[in-house]
């Protein structure tokens, strides 16, 4: 008897909510694990060129924390494709003034590049407090792995 493969067709998959609390929680790690349930392979009927993840919304952004020294030496980095146009901002600054962001990118990099991981990428909601806009979604908690 063989076995069949399943395929995920984008109009069968069942999406989910989930909350995820990034007080204490290092940004790395948050940012993979949040990039494995974006993109659904945390699921069975995971398929590559699918987007069969699920939708995160992380509440205390502003409290992730940086490992080492990062805080003062690693920086972020916007160009403006102008002479001079060069923006350098520090990990201190990002997450004093930019927690939102700082989250998002770290996320953004974990996805795969293209028009899929876009999609995957408008499913992530960060909220520097803890408060956010989607309690209407009912979404679960969501404990990860460390």
């Amino acid at each position: 008897m063989q076995r069949q493969t399943t395929i995920a067709k984008a109009n069968e998959i069942v999406r989910k909510w989930y909350v995820v609390d990034a007080t204490d929680k290092p940004l790395g790690r948050l940012a993979s694990e949040i990039a494995v349930y974006l993109s659904g392979k945390n699921k069975p009927i995971y398929t590559p060129n699918v987007d069969c993840g699920d939708y995160i919304i992380v509440i205390n952004a502003e409290k992730v924390s940086l490992s080492g020294d990062k805080e003062h030496k690693k920086n972020y980095y916007n160009v403006s494709q102008y002479l001079g146009g060069l923006r350098t901002r520090s990990s201190g600054t990002m997450l004093r003034d930019y927690p939102e962001e700082m989250i998002e990118r770290a996320v953004k990099g974990m996805l795969p590049k293209g028009r899929l991981g876009r999609q995957m990428n408008k499913k992530l909601f960060v909220y520097a407090g803890p408060d956010h806009l989607h309690e209407a979604q009912k979404p679960e908690e969501l404990k990860l792995k460390f």
